[in-house]
């Protein structure tokens, strides 16, 4: 039986709100049915498009997947760098003004709806589709990596830091925000504010105790 394609449910849309609509439908999908266990139909039918509609905006299953990966990886950035314009280089109180930068820092970037897709595809697909990850190994963590050293880097210049290595430094750092919350990031658990500042507050003292600069 021949395939039908029927019109756009929703009625005509912006070229950038439809394409936008399908990354985020797409993204849904995926997360939910795994790349294999996913095909165009459930995607048109959760973007409200026709297949078509999503042919002419991507192209095929594994061209849209990629586009999930590169814009949902560019959002997490664009918070990422936000968050960064907001790291504390002249501090009053050393402790504090990290941990509460790395409460920011997890909200707005980690625990956030586009940290949630982005771990849950790694995670269901990675091993299987290591390719389709290329984006977000190229433009992902080695930028955050970078950019957190940069201004780990200055805290050292300043005096509050004694750091040999200020990239390794960085990934320390964004390792220990995580530690006391892998299972319930692993779950897809909702984070209570009193738990990431918790985390923060273990993770910044025991960074702290490896290169705060000692009097």
């Amino acid at each position: 039986m021949p395939t039908v394609t029927v019109p756009d449910i929703a009625g005509p849309r912006g070229h950038l709100e439809k394409r936008v609509s399908i990354i985020d439908a797409a993204a849904c999908v995926f997360c939910r049915e795994g790349f294999g266990g996913t095909n165009i139909d459930m995607i048109a039918a959760q973007a409200n498009v026709s297949r078509q509609t999503i042919y002419n905006h991507h192209g095929d299953k594994e061209k849209l997947f990629r586009a999930v990966v590169r814009d949902v990886t560019e959002r997490i950035n664009a918070g990422i760098f936000e968050t960064l314009a907001t790291f504390p280089d002249k501090p009053v109180d050393l402790q504090a003004d990290l941990s509460t930068f790395a409460v920011r820092l997890m909200r707005n970037c980690i625990c956030n709806r586009d940290g949630k897709f982005l771990r849950k595809l790694i995670q269901s697909e990675g091993d299987r589709y290591p390719d389709l990850f290329a984006d977000w190994r190229d433009n992902g963590p080695a930028r955050v990596w970078s950019a957190l050293a940069a201004r780990l880097a200055r805290l050292a210049l300043a005096g509050h830091l004694e750091l040999d290595d200020p990239d390794l430094a960085a990934r320390q750092f964004l390792a220990l925000i995580n530690a006391d919350l892998q299972i319930a990031l692993l779950l897809g658990d909702d984070i209570a504010p009193e738990e990431l500042a918790r985390s923060a507050d273990n993770a910044v003292r025991t960074f702290l105790r490896a290169f705060a600069r000692r009097s």
